[in-house]
C-alpha cells in the first residue's frame, strides 16, 4: 500500500480509537510509527489506548519507550512489529502489577468542572433498585432515590460522570414521585440517595431535603441512607426556623480514602478530616453515620493508611453512633473504563491488574481484595461486635474468606442490616417488624 493510501486509511480510522485524544506529540508519533510499521486497524487502538494509558498515569512517554525498545529488538517487517508490539503489552502490563505511586506533589487535577444543577422532571421512576443487585452476590438489596441526577465532584472513577455530563438534574416532581411508591409496611427496606449523586452537597436546593425526610417519616420501616463526599450537613440539621427533627431511621453515610487518594483521584470533594468532622457534627446531634470504604484503593502505603483511617473512626466515635461500615473494591463496567480513557487527564486509577468478574465487570483479582478487606477488617477488631460490618458486590467465598462468615441469602443480609441500623429505643418499626417475622 503506498504511503498516501494508508495516510487516507489512517484519517478514517483513527476517530474510531483514541488517538484523537492524545497529545499532539503523541498523536504524530502514533501515526508515524503507524505509517512505518503498517499497523491494522486492531494494532492502532492498542497502540493508542496504551499511549492514552501512559499519559495518565504520567509514566514515560510512548515515544520515548518506543525508541529506546527499536534499539533492542532486531527483524524486520512484520515479525519487528509483533515483537515491539509484545514488548509495549509487556511494558503496560508491567506497570499496572506493581503497586501504584502517587508522585510526590500529587498527580495534576482536571480542570474545574462546572456542573449546572437545573429543574427537570425524569420521565421513569425515581425509585428503583441498586444497579448492582444480584443474586450471585451477598446483596444488601438496596433501593434507590435518584432526587438528583448528576453530580459536581470529579472523581476519576465515578459512573455518574458517565452518565450525567456537564449537568445535574433536580427532579421536579420528587415528592409527588415518592407519595405514589407503595412498600410493604412490614418488610424492612435500605434505601439511598447517592448512586446518581451526592446526597449532601447540594443541600437543600429545591427542598430535597424536606421531600426525602418527610419519605422517612412517611416509612418509618425505611432505613434512609444520605451518602456523600461533602461536608454540607448544616442544611440538614438546621432550616430557617430552627433545628429540624430527622427521623431516627435517617443515616448519613461518608466514603473515606486515605488522603492520597482524595487528593489524587476525588477532585473537588472534602478532605479527609473534613468528612469526619461533618461525621462527627452529624453523630453528635444523635442522627447515626455510616462508613463507606468504597472504592479501596490498591497504592504504596495503603496497608498503614486505611488502618490510621480506622484507629481515627475509634478514637472519635463510640461504636454505637455507627450504623455500619461497608468495603469495597474498583469495579467497572468497560463503558467507564473507555468513558476514563476518554475523560482523559491524570489519574492512577486504571493503573492497576484488574481482571473480569462474574458479571463481566473489571476489578481487583480476589488475592488483592482479600488482602485489603481482611487488613481492613482486622484494624476494627474493637468494633466487631457492636458495628454492621459487610462487603459490596462480593460473593459468599470473599464474606467467608475476609470476614469469616456471610448471610445466607440476600434478603437476609437485608434484613439484618436493617435491623440493626434501626437498633435505637425510639425505632418502633423494629419491634414491629420482628414481632410480624
Amino acid at each position: 500500500m503506498s504511503g498516501s493510501r494508508y495516510a487516507n486509511k489512517l484519517d478514517r480510522l483513527e476517530s474510531q480509537t483514541l488517538l484523537p485524544r492524545l497529545a499532539t506529540e503523541t498523536r504524530d508519533f502514533v501515526r508515524e510509527i503507524a505509517t512505518t510499521y503498517r499497523f491494522t486497524f486492531q494494532d492502532l487502538r492498542r497502540v493508542a489506548e496504551t499511549a492514552r494509558d501512559l499519559e495518565m498515569w504520567r509514566e514515560e512517554s510512548l515515544e520515548s519507550w518506543w525508541q529506546r525498545a527499536e534499539t533492542e529488538v532486531s527483524g524486520h517487517g512484520r515479525q519487528r512489529k509483533k515483537a515491539l508490539l509484545g514488548r509495549l503489552d509487556t511494558h503496560r502490563n508491567t506497570l499496572r502489577a506493581v503497586e501504584t505511586r502517587y508522585p510526590e506533589g500529587g498527580l495534576a487535577p482536571p480542570s474545574r468542572r462546572s456542573v449546572r444543577l437545573q429543574e427537570a422532571e425524569s420521565s421513569g421512576d425515581v425509585f428503583g433498585r441498586c444497579p448492582a443487585y444480584s443474586d450471585n452476590t451477598v446483596c444488601c438489596s438496596l433501593r434507590t432515590i435518584d432526587a438528583v441526577r448528576g453530580c459536581p465532584f470529579g472523581c476519576s472513577y465515578c459512573t455518574i460522570q458517565t452518565f450525567y455530563g456537564e449537568t445535574a438534574e433536580l427532579e421536579t416532581n420528587l415528592a409527588q414521585k415518592l407519595d405514589a411508591v407503595e412498600l410493604d409496611p412490614l418488610h424492612l427496606y435500605h434505601v439511598g440517595t447517592g448512586q446518581a449523586s451526592d446526597s449532601l452537597v447540594w443541600g437543600n436546593r429545591g427542598g430535597v431535603l424536606e421531600v426525602l425526610l418527610g419519605f422517612a417519616r412517611k416509612h418509618p420501616n425505611v432505613v434512609l441512607e444520605l451518602k456523600t463526599k461533602s461536608d454540607n450537613v448544616d442544611p440538614l440539621l438546621t432550616d430557617d426556623a430552627g433545628d429540624r427533627k430527622i427521623p431516627s431511621t435517617v443515616v448519613c453515610s461518608w466514603s473515606l480514602a486515605p488522603d492520597s487518594v482524595i487528593e489524587n483521584e476525588e477532585h473537588g470533594t472534602a478532605s479527609l478530616a473534613r468528612r469526619l468532622a461533618a461525621a462527627r457534627k452529624v453523630a453528635d446531634r444523635g442522627v447515626g453515620v455510616g462508613f463507606h470504604f468504597h472504592p479501596m484503593v490498591a497504592h504504596q502505603g495503603w496497608r498503614d493508611a486505611y488502618a490510621d483511617i480506622a484507629a481515627k473512626l475509634q478514637a472519635q466515635f463510640d461504636p454505637r453512633e455507627v450504623a455500619f461500615i461497608s468495603m469495597g473494591a474498583p469495579t467497572f463496567i468497560r463503558p467507564v473504563v473507555q468513558e476514563i480513557r476518554r475523560r482523559g487527564g491524570e489519574t492512577k486509577i486504571l493503573q492497576s491488574e484488574l481482571v473480569a468478574d462474574h458479571h463481566g465487570k473489571l476489578t481487583y483479582p480476589d488475592e488483592i481484595k482479600v488482602e485489603l478487606y481482611g487488613h481492613l477488617f482486622a484494624a476494627f477488631s474493637p468494633w466487631h461486635d457492636e458495628v454492621f460490618f459487610y462487603l459490596c458486590m462480593e460473593t459468599e467465598t470473599m464474606w467467608q474468606k475476609t470476614l469469616g462468615w456471610s448471610h445466607a441469602t440476600n434478603s437476609a443480609f437485608e434484613r439484618a442490616f436493617a435491623l440493626h441500623c434501626l437498633r435505637r429505643d425510639d425505632c418502633e418499626s423494629a419491634r414491629v417488624a420482628d414481632s410480624a417475622s
